[in-house]
């Protein structure tokens, strides 16, 4: 925060971070202008289920009770960090999630020239599956549900490859059409810990995106 006051810029603020960390790659903002995340959430009184009501703030969306029917950004339209724009269109591979889904993975995709980017890139792109349903966000949530969800914010992305962990997919038939409507190929690999936590294992997901870089190509456009 104080290189951002002194600098009066996040991503040159950032980037002498990583410099002195001697961090690898870089971190960039998606919008240069303050964010709030807003959920039109379903029965978030419990006293009320058929009711929607609006939840603001990520952590709250994160958390809360009832059914998220979308979410969205205010502003609207905010305006996109343009090294982030560029570092997608200059990519040989874009990854989306894991993560929550409706704070963390969709946000990225409420950013209309963010979104115009990774729509338009040379890029491939690879999405990869949480292992298990997050309490509140994405309770009872299947893996092609996901997907569902995340056409209905992004209708017109398009994703080479669906990751996901075998053993957090019932239904691997119903995962291949959902990922069909993105034109992406479903790729099931052990991702997970092995200590029965819902979480990725880093070098075995390191190793599946090796193998998926080197199978479907590192460059070329998605089709």
């Amino acid at each position: 925060v104080a290189l951002w006051e002194q600098l009066g810029d996040h991503v040159q603020a950032l980037d002498l971070v990583g410099k002195l960390l001697g961090a690898h790659g870089r971190v960039l903002p998606m919008s240069a202008v303050p964010l709030e995340l807003q959920a039109l959430v379903k029965g978030h009184d419990p006293d009320r289920p058929d009711e929607i009501e609006t939840v603001r703030g990520q952590a709250t969306v994160a958390l809360t009770p009832g059914e998220v029917q979308s979410v969205h950004v205010v502003p609207h339209d905010p305006p996109a960090v343009p090294e982030a724009v560029e570092a997608v269109l200059d990519a040989d591979w874009v990854v989306l999630g894991p993560g929550s889904w409706f704070s963390s993975v969709i946000p990225h995709l409420l950013v209309p020239e963010l979104l115009d980017a990774l729509t338009q890139t040379k890029a491939r792109r690879v999405l990869s599956l949480n292992l298990a349903p997050q309490p509140g966000e994405t309770e009872g949530f299947s893996p092609q549900r996901h997907l569902e969800v995340l056409g209905r914010h992004a209708p017109k992305l398009a994703l080479d490859v669906v990751l996901a962990d075998e053993a957090a997919v019932p239904d691997r038939d119903s995962l291949t059409d959902a990922a069909k409507r993105f034109g992406a190929a479903v790729e099931l690999a052990p991702v997970a810990r092995t200590d029965g936590s819902p979480r990725h294992d880093p070098e075995l997901l390191a190793a599946a995106y090796d193998r998926i870089f080197r199978m479907h190509g590192r460059i070329g456009p998605w089709r």
